[in-house]
């Protein structure tokens, strides 16, 4: 897939079939974008669990916090990921191995790794890149 762009009904369809979201770099900073995109995802009814291996243990707006995708002891849907590009491979390849697999990882703003993304689309998962759902959201849904 091309993803220099995305068709508005791709992500419509990903964001109004996903229910529970894994999100990898939560911060418990109400000043770090990842906390605001959670509180944003919540506020929608999402199921937001957010995945931080230095917050593991405790909460981040209310929500349980672990350490890594594979300690997450239900089916996610959806994989939003708050790192640093050159992280993005190694979440694709936790993302791939578990059981059941997360049928969408979602890379935010600036996070774009097109061969991590082949990888991940090769394994079928859905793949969206340096997009934001917090911004996409009210633009396609509500």
């Amino acid at each position: 897939m091309n993803h220099d762009s995305y068709d508005d009904s791709y992500l419509a369809d990903i964001l109004l079939s996903v229910r529970t979201i894994a999100l990898v770099g939560a911060s418990p900073n109400p000043a770090r974008p990842s906390n605001g995109v959670m509180a944003y995802l919540l506020n929608r009814g999402y199921r937001v669990i957010p995945v931080n291996p230095g917050q593991a243990g405790k909460e981040i707006l209310g929500q349980w916090v672990y350490a890594h995708l594979a300690d997450i002891p239900e089916p996610v849907d959806m994989v939003d990921v708050f790192r640093a590009p050159e992280y993005l491979r190694s979440v694709v390849e936790e993302t791939i191995m578990i059981d059941p697999r997360p049928p969408v990882i979602w890379g935010q703003l600036g996070v774009r790794d097109d061969a991590a993304a082949a990888r991940a689309e090769a394994a079928g998962v859905r793949v969206v890149m340096d997009r934001c759902p917090a911004i996409e959201y009210p633009r396609l849904v509500a």
